[in-house]
């Protein structure tokens, strides 16, 4: 059964409509029985009356059944109806159905084949039909982009109101996910691609409602909080995303890894500003001991050379939680590309230094060699990340990917 919920919240207005129609496509157009499940909000008008009305007129062909919640939210409406629904594929759709329903079957298709495990509509994908104005096409994009670069969130659009899952998987899922609001979705979908669940993207047609009463600025502020909430708790190892991986996720094809490694940017940082200190640290020791007897450039080449390899080594298995041989000759080939590069830096430094200063002594040097070192550093950790993260997710999850 397929179970599509409404979460409302004062929609009086509006709710007739949205699930007249909603039954007409569901009784054409979907092939399995399927059923309707108001969540009213804690409105204060006469929705809940209305959403009970339409619930004694439904028929068995699809049914509609009301659910009532004392307190506002619509994660809050989404966990509860969710976790406790006998479907075995839950979805929703907003009450002023701005996603066109034909997306509908496109979605839960592949849950239904057991393809993917959580299906979103995308408005972000260049195949998505979407009008709507440019304030908010900006903040979307935004939004987006800011989950891509602190989550290394790999889907396109965590906010469409147009999703679903196999309720399996959600009872698995929702106990973790804590925020009632508009983050709910960022939150499960963040959650989901971090136990290594599959996630089919849907593009839709997509017409913006010009009476929303959705705040986009403040739920965009909130967005931003919950994002630092959930990168801090993946970073301080709170959320049990190996446990779940063991439950929920799918086999991984590219080697070994380490429990209790972080995988979000936030962890990752941490980590690899850990090792960079002691990489650092370890690089003025040699320079300092080698100056002396081979000079600035000599010293600076085998310090460079040595921290390269150590350095590479415990990014690979401390920051980045990559264990065994699969892929060590590449990721130390790409170490001691950076390597090379870093070297092009400081040794250039060194050079317009002693051009600038020739009697420059070593501390000197040592100072002008370490910030250099810093603009290698961010170009290891961009390197690395993408070697470590971006191709190992390729391998593992390649059905991440649009049903057209």
């Amino acid at each position: 059964m397929l179970d599509v919920v409404v979460p409302v919240y004062n929609e009086e207005d509006d709710l007739t409509a949205c699930v007249d129609r909603l039954h007409d496509h569901l009784v054409s157009q979907v092939p399995y029985p399927a059923r309707i499940t108001i969540a009213d909000n804690a409105s204060t008008d006469r929705t809940l009356q209305i959403a009970r009305r339409l619930a004694a007129e439904s028929g068995e062909d699809c049914p509609v059944r009301v659910v009532h919640l004392d307190l506002k939210g619509r994660g809050r409406a989404l966990n509860q109806v969710w976790s406790r629904s006998d479907a075995q594929i839950v979805a929703y759709c907003d009450v002023d159905l701005s996603t066109d329903l034909n997306a509908l079957m496109p979605l839960i298709a592949p849950l239904v084949s057991g393809h993917s495990d959580v299906a979103i509509g995308t408005r972000l994908s260049r195949s998505a039909q979407v009008t709507r104005g440019p304030k908010r096409e900006f903040i979307s994009r935004s939004y987006n982009l800011i989950l891509k670069v602190a989550m290394g969130a790999h889907f396109s659009d965590a906010q469409c109101g147009f999703k679903a899952i196999r309720t399996d998987v959600a009872r698995q899922l929702l106990p973790h996910v804590h925020d009632t609001g508009w983050f709910f979705d960022t939150e499960l979908l963040v959650l989901a691609e971090r136990v290594g669940l599959r996630i089919a993207e849907v593009p839709v047609d997509w017409v913006d409602d010009p009476d929303s009463s959705v705040d986009i600025v403040a739920t965009a502020v909130a967005d931003l909080k919950g994002c630092a909430r959930i990168g801090w708790a993946l970073a301080a190892g709170r959320l049990p995303v190996e446990q779940l991986r063991r439950n929920i996720g799918r086999e991984r094809d590219d080697g070994p890894e380490l429990a209790g490694v972080p995988t979000g940017m936030t962890g990752q940082v941490i980590r690899f500003a850990t090792v960079g200190v002691a990489s650092t640290l370890a690089f003025a020791l040699l320079f300092l001991l080698l100056q002396p007897y081979l000079g600035a450039q000599a010293a600076n080449f085998l310090a460079l050379a040595i921290t390269a390899v150590l350095n590479t080594a415990a990014n690979r298995r401390f920051t980045f939680g990559v264990r065994g041989r699969t892929g060590l000759v590449g990721h130390h080939l790409f170490g001691w590309g950076v390597f090379a590069f870093g070297w092009l830096v400081t040794a250039g430094s060194l050079l317009v230094l002693h051009a600038a200063a020739p009697g420059a002594g070593a501390t000197v040097e040592l100072v002008v060699l370490i910030v250099a070192n810093l603009v290698a550093t961010a170009t290891r950790f961009v390197g690395l990340r993408w070697i470590f993260v971006q191709r190992k997710r390729s391998r593992k999850n390649p059905a991440q990917q649009e049903i057209a």
